[in-house]
This record gives C-alpha cells, sequence and structure tokens, in this order.
C-alpha cells in the first residue's frame, strides 16, 4: 500500500514539473539562478572526533586471586583491579581478555595485546622479548599439602608425587629438584587444578606461587591443607609486560602505578585480596627466577 502511494507522489510531481516547463517554455526566458554560497568555515561540519583507544589487556583468568572469572564470566582479581585503577590515574580505558597462559607472550609480540598482567614473573629471559613496568608484587613459592604430611621442606618432596602448573615457576624448580623427565611431577593447566588433584589424593603436594596458595587455602577450609615454606626459594616480583621497545604504554604505566602507590589505592587494593597492606614497596631488581 505505502509503495503505491509513493509511485503516485511521484508520477503527480512529475506531471506537475512537466506543465511548469512547457509554461516556462512559452514565456520569458528564466534567469539563471545564482549558484549557492559556500558556508563559512565556521559553519562546516566538524570532523567527528576519534574514539579514544581502548587498551586490550591480556590476562590467564585462571589464577586466582590475581585472575579469574566470576559466575557471570567477568574477569576479576587483584591483577585487574591494580590495572584498572593504573588506566582511571593515566585517564585511559582497557579491555581485559582472557588469553591462554602457552600463547600468552606471543599476543602481545604480534601486537594481538597491548600489555599483560597475569601474576608474570619479571626475569632477564623475559627482558630480552618483552619491556616490563616497575614490579607491584613481590612473591615466594610455597608448598601445599595435607595437614598430616610429614612433608617440613622442600627436600621432602623428592620421593613424592608433586603438582604444579606448566610453564611456572613452581614447575621449575620441582623440576630442577626430582629431574626434568620425571614421572613424579605432574603438570596442571592451573594450579587450582592442581590443588584440585592434591584434595583428591592424585599427588602429595603442589608448588605454587605463594599468593595463590594462600588465596586458595583460606577459601577451602574443609579440604585440610597447610602450607609449607623454605628458605631455598627464591623471592620473585610481577610486573605488567608490553611489547618490547613500547615506551609510550610502559612511560604510561609506571606513572599510573607510581600514581596509585602513592595515593593509597594500591595498599587498599592488597588489603581487599591479602587481608593487610603490604609490607613494603617491591624492590626494583627483578628476581632471576622463571615464571608464571
Amino acid at each position: 500500500m505505502a509503495n503505491n502511494i509513493s509511485s503516485r507522489r511521484v508520477f503527480l510531481q512529475a506531471g506537475l514539473v512537466g506543465t511548469a516547463a512547457l509554461l516556462g517554455a512559452c514565456g520569458k526566458k528564466e534567469e539563471a539562478a545564482a549558484p549557492a554560497a559556500a558556508p563559512a568555515a565556521s559553519e562546516a561540519a566538524a570532523p567527528a572526533a576519534a574514539p579514544a583507544k581502548v587498551y586490550v589487556v591480556g590476562t590467564d583468568a585462571a589464577y586466582a586471586p590475581f585472575e579469574s572469572q566470576n559466575e557471570k564470566g567477568e574477569i576479576v582479581g587483584f591483577d585487574i583491579d591494580v590495572v584498572s585503577a593504573i588506566a582511571s590515574k593515566a585517564g585511559v580505558q582497557v579491555k581485559f581478555v582472557n588469553t591462554p597462559w602457552e600463547g600468552i607472550f606471543n599476543a602481545v609480540a604480534q601486537g594481538d595485546r597491548d600489555l599483560l598482567v597475569s601474576a608474570i614473573t619479571i626475569t632477564d629471559e623475559r627482558k630480552q622479548t618483552m619491556d616490563f613496568t616497575a614490579p607491584y608484587f613481590d612473591a615466594v613459592q610455597l608448598i601445599a599439602v595435607k595437614k598430616d604430611s610429614k612433608v617440613a621442606k622442600f627436600s621432602d618432596l623428592k620421593p613424592l608425587k608433586v603438582g604444579v602448573q606448566t610453564g611456572t615457576t613452581g614447575d621449575e624448580v620441582v623440576t630442577k629438584l626430582l629431574g626434568k623427565n620425571s614421572a613424579a611431577i605432574k603438570r596442571f593447566e592451573s594450579t587450582p587444578l592442581a590443588l584440585k588433584e592434591l584434595e583428591s589424593g592424585g599427588v602429595d603436594a603442589v608448588v605454587a606461587d605463594n599468593g595463590v596458595v594462600i588465596h586458595y587455602v583460606a577459601n577451602n577450609a574443609g579440604v585440610g591443607f597447610k602450607t609449607v615454606s623454605d628458605p631455598s626459594f627464591q623471592s620473585e616480583q610481577y610486573g605488567i609486560a608490553v611489547r618490547k621497545g613500547n615506551t609510550a604504554v610502559l612511560d604510561m604505566l609506571n606513572q599510573g602505578l607510581a600514581g596509585i602507590r602513592a595515593d593509597g589505592t594500591y595498599d587498599r587494593i592488597y588489603a581487599k585480596y591479602f587481608g593487610s597492606a603490604p609490607g613494603g614497596a617491591a624492590a626494583a631488581a627483578p628476581a632471576s627466577a622463571a615464571s608464571k
């Protein structure tokens, strides 16, 4: 119906235009219409403002309390809050994308991610292929065992089955203790999976970063775990990683990190996840230990 009306309107208008043309041809020739004046520069349409850049942040969201997914599928955690606070201080926007640990470093090297935050230990080896911010968290390895375990130090793990997350510092130190090809090492995609295996009796111990182990034990009191520290474990420091040579993003992150340390935001985030403010600022020199 609407199409017919529109068609009739077009034909009627065409007829009127034709009649006007005939009348014009029989009378005086009309003077040519003056060309329209060009709009003033001030009246010209202003170009649309370019959308603000959103920095894409890669994170392996399976490492609570640093990064994990809640029941809504949202990525949450200590690292997420820290980077969000840094972004707010710097006046930029960030978008967190769950990125598997196995490919996370390639993602930033190829430009698919602008930065990475995923409890990443700063190491000399990694500094050859990417750049890191100042450290934002001090970590050390910790052993989780059942409460009735006789394990009192790291060397006590030699005759036992030990769970680790693949490619982490825990994996490296346990490999050095038990041997590269040891069948007693069981590797998992995440530390919580390794701790679940400890709960079911599939392994006798788990070695992982202290923050993750402490968080898991505190939130799973019924599993009957205890933690064991060892002086042989070297301290590590986490940093936010960017593509090698990306000084603009690196400087922005460092300035934001310094800002949230200075105004107390960092301490409040730390206390939210670990119960109290950190004892002191992270030292500047990176540890030589390997990942996470």
